[in-house]
C-alpha cells in the first residue's frame, strides 16, 4: 500500500472530491454467458484514497464485474487499465501481483488449521510460521484487528474469522481492496471498528471497492457510488448526499414503498412456545443449544438477532422438526406438544418454515417449481394430493399465483428451481409458505439476496400475516430488517437466547453487546461491570 497519496477526506464528510490518483479503470466491459448479457459496456474508475460503493439489486451484474476486476473471469470486450496502462488480469494471482486484493463474503478458511497456517497458504514466499506470526501480530494490531496467529479457526467466532480474511489481504500489501458484504457477519461494534480500519487505509492511499446491500452504511462510509441495473451502469452519485430510499430507487428503477408496521395491540393467544429447549452440538463444528425459552403470541413478530453460526440453524431445525428435541413439550404449536414430531406433522398443526439455504434445503434444484410446492404442501389439505395422486393442475395453479404475487422472474413457466437466480428463488420459497396463511411461521434470513423492492414486499407480508393473527418468528443477521419488522427482539449467542424485549427499548449497541455474549447489556452500556456468557 502506498502512503504518499493523502487525498481522502473523512468518509463522513459530504463534500468529498474525487481527486485521488486513478488506480484501476474498467472501460466498456462486456461479458456474455451464452445468450445472457451479464455486463453490457460497463465502465468504472477506482481512485486512491476512496471508498467506492458498487450497488445493484440481485442479478444486476456486480458479481460478474468484480470477478473480472479480480481476474476470476475474462471479459468478452472492453479494457482494464492499471495506473493508466492497459493490463490483462487473467487470474487472481495476476491481480494480487498488480496490487489488487479481495475479501470475499463467504470465507475461504480451513477450520482445522491455525490463523497463521491459513494465511501462509495465500502468501507467496517461504516465511517460517514464526516469522509470519510476528507479521500477523504487528499488522493486525496496527489496524485494530487483533489476531492470535496460533488460534484454531474452528474455535473463532465469525467476526474474528472476518478479521483473518482482512489481515490476510493486508499482508499482500494491496493498493486496491475489493470487499464483498464485509459487515454481514459483524456486530455493530465490530462494524464500527472495521470502518475505522477502512478510514485508515484510505488515508494511506488505498482504494476500497465496497459492495453492500446495507444502504445506511454505504451512506455513512462511502465517498462515491456506482449503481448497476440489468448488467449496465445506470447512475453514479455521492451517497452521503442521498438517502437509503433514493439509493434503493436508483438500484431498482422505481420508488420503494415504505414498510408499514401498525401497533401490535394487546398480546393474543400463545401460538408458538419454546421451553427449556436444549440440544447437543450436531457435529464437530455445530453449536449446542442451552435452555432456550421463547413464547410468541398471535399478532406479533418476534425477531432473533445474532451473528452467523451461533445456533440459529440448530434452533431452526429443532423448531421445524427436521431435528427432534428430547421432550415433546419443549416445542408447542397452538398448545400441541410437537417436540417429538416431524416437519410434516408440524405443518399439519398450522406451521410453515423457510430455511436459510434456499437451494437444496428450501427447494430441490432439479424439480420444477410446481413440484417443489407439492413437496412442502402435500399434507396440509391444499387439494394437491387426492387418494394418493398428485393434482398437477392445482400445483400449476399455485405456481402461477406465487409467481404473480411475489414477482418471481423466470425465463418460462414452471422452470426447475436451479434455473432461477438466488433472489428469485428466495421470493418463490418465501411466497410458497406465506401463500398458505399459516398460523405460525418460522423464517430464517427472509430477504437474503433479494432486491430492495422484493425485500420490502416480503417484510410487509410478514407484518400483515402477524396482524391477521399469526405468530411470526424471524431469524436474521440484518439489524435494519429486524428493527423494521419486529415487535420484540431476542439475541442468540453461543447457543443461548436472551429474553425477547420490546423493539422500541432495544438499541443497536445493546444488541451488539448481547451478540458478543455480554448478558448484562444494560449494565455494560452504563459503564458498570458486565457478565459474559460461558
Amino acid at each position: 500500500m502506498e502512503t504518499d497519496t493523502q487525498t481522502a477526506k473523512d468518509p463522513q464528510a459530504g463534500d468529498f472530491e474525487r481527486s485521488g490518483d486513478l488506480l484501476l479503470q474498467a472501460q466498456g466491459i462486456t461479458k456474455r454467458f451464452g445468450e445472457i448479457l451479464a455486463n453490457n459496456n460497463v465502465s468504472i474508475d477506482l481512485r486512491a484514497g476512496e471508498i467506492h460503493a458498487l450497488l445493484g439489486e440481485n442479478g444486476a451484474g456486480k458479481s460478474t464485474l468484480v470477478k473480472i476486476l479480480y481476474g476470476a473471469l475474462e471479459p468478452n470486450d472492453g479494457a482494464l487499465l492499471w495506473r493508466g496502462k492497459p493490463v490483462a488480469i487473467t487470474s487472481p494471482a495476476e491481480a494480487r501481483k498488480l496490487g489488487i486484493g479481495m475479501v470475499f463474503q463467504h470465507f475461504s478458511l480451513f477450520e482445522a488449521l491455525t490463523v497463521a497456517e491459513n494465511i501462509a497458504l495465500a502468501l507467496p514466499g517461504k516465511l517460517s510460521i514464526r516469522e509470519l506470526s510476528e507479521r500477523i501480530r504487528k499488522v493486525s494490531t496496527d489496524y485494530g484487528l487483533e489476531l492470535d496467529p496460533g488460534a484454531i479457526v474452528a474455535d473463532l467466532p465469525v467476526g474474528i474469522r472476518q478479521r483473518v480474511e482482512i489481515v490476510r489481504c493486508l499482508l499482500q500489501e494491496p493498493d486496491l481492496i475489493i470487499m464483498d458484504e464485509p459487515t454481514s457477519v459483524l456486530t455493530p461494534q465490530e462494524t464500527d471498528q472495521l470502518f475505522i480500519t477502512l478510514q485508515r487505509l484510505t488515508k494511506e492511499g488505498c482504494a476500497i471497492l465496497y459492495i453492500s446491500h446495507r444502504l445506511e452504511e454505504v451512506k455513512q462510509i462511502c465517498h462515491h457510488a456506482t449503481i448497476m441495473r440489468h448488467g449496465e451502469v445506470v447512475s453514479e452519485c455521492d451517497p452521503s448526499k442521498e438517502t437509503p430510499a433514493t439509493l434503493a430507487s436508483m438500484m431498482v428503477g422505481a420508488e420503494i414503498k415504505d414498510v408499514r408496521k401498525p401497533s401490535a395491540g394487546a398480546p393474543g393467544d400463545e401460538r408458538l412456545v419454546i421451553e427449556r429447549l436444549s440440544a447437543p452440538a450436531d457435529g464437530p463444528f455445530g453449536v449446542a443449544l442451552r435452555d432456550v425459552d421463547l413464547t410468541i403470541h398471535a399478532g406479533e413478530v418476534v425477531a432473533i438477532a445474532g451473528i452467523a453460526a451461533n445456533g440459529q440453524g440448530e434452533l431452526f431445525d429443532l423448531i421445524s422438526g427436521e431435528r427432534l428435541s428430547a421432550l415433546p413439550e419443549s416445542v408447542r404449536i397452538d398448545g400441541q406438544p410437537v417436540g417429538r414430531k416431524g416437519v410434516n406433522e408440524r405443518r399439519r398443526a398450522g406451521a410453515a418454515f423457510v430455511p436459510e439455504e434456499r437451494l437444496g434445503h428450501g427447494a430441490v434444484p432439479g424439480l420444477k417449481l410446481s413440484e417443489n410446492i407439492v413437496l412442502t404442501r402435500h399434507g396440509v389439505n391444499d387439494g394437491l394430493v387426492r387418494a394418493g395422486f398428485v393434482n398437477r393442475s392445482r400445483a400449476a395453479e399455485l405456481e402461477k399465483k406465487i409467481k404473480k404475487n411475489y414477482d418471481v422472474r423466470m425465463s418460462h413457466d414452471d422452470p426447475e428451481a436451479r434455473s432461477l437466480s438466488g433472489g428469485n428463488l428466495q421470493k418463490f420459497v418465501v411466497g410458497r409458505e406465506l401463500d398458505r396463511n399459516p398460523g405460525v411461521i418460522v423464517i430464517n434470513q427472509p430477504t437474503w439476496g433479494v432486491d430492495a423492492g422484493a425485500a420490502a414486499t416480503i417484510r410487509q407480508e410478514l407484518i400483515d400475516l402477524a396482524r391477521a393473527g399469526s405468530a411470526v418468528l424471524v431469524i436474521s443477521q440484518d439489524l435494519d430488517e429486524i428493527f423494521e419488522v419486529a415487535d420484540r427482539i431476542a439475541v442468540i449467542s453461543r447457543g443461548e437466547l436472551s429474553d425477547a424485549e420490546p423493539a422500541e427499548s432495544m438499541t443497536r449497541e445493546r444488541i451488539g453487546l448481547l451478540m458478543g455474549g455480554i448478558t448484562d447489556a444494560h449494565t455494560a452500556q452504563g459503564g458498570g461491570a458486565a457478565t459474559h456468557a460461558a
